[in-house]
């Protein structure tokens, strides 16, 4: 009888530490998702400008290199999060 109840605490110790580590890793997930949400509004954008009227002063075209350089930054900030 004593074994089960070790036993079931040992259960109840494991099943608690999943939870709180599962916690931990979905405030770390929900940091990303920020990058991630980030990442997808830049790729829109560069989207839309890519399908605009070429002629903008230079304008539009500075707009697309300067999304371009954002995206390769929001690619670099995700992957240096995820270590």
């Amino acid at each position: 009888m004593a074994f089960l109840k070790h036993r079931a605490r040992l259960v109840g110790l494991i099943f608690a530490g999943a939870l709180f580590g599962s916690g931990l890793t979905g405030s770390v997930m929900a940091y990303q998702g920020h990058m991630w949400n980030a990442l997808h509004a830049e790729q829109n954008a560069l989207a839309q400008l890519q399908m605009a009227v070429p002629d903008k002063g230079g304008h539009r075209v500075n707009a697309i290199n300067l999304l371009n350089q954002a995206i390769t930054q929001t690619h670099l900030g995700i992957t240096a999060g995820a270590r």
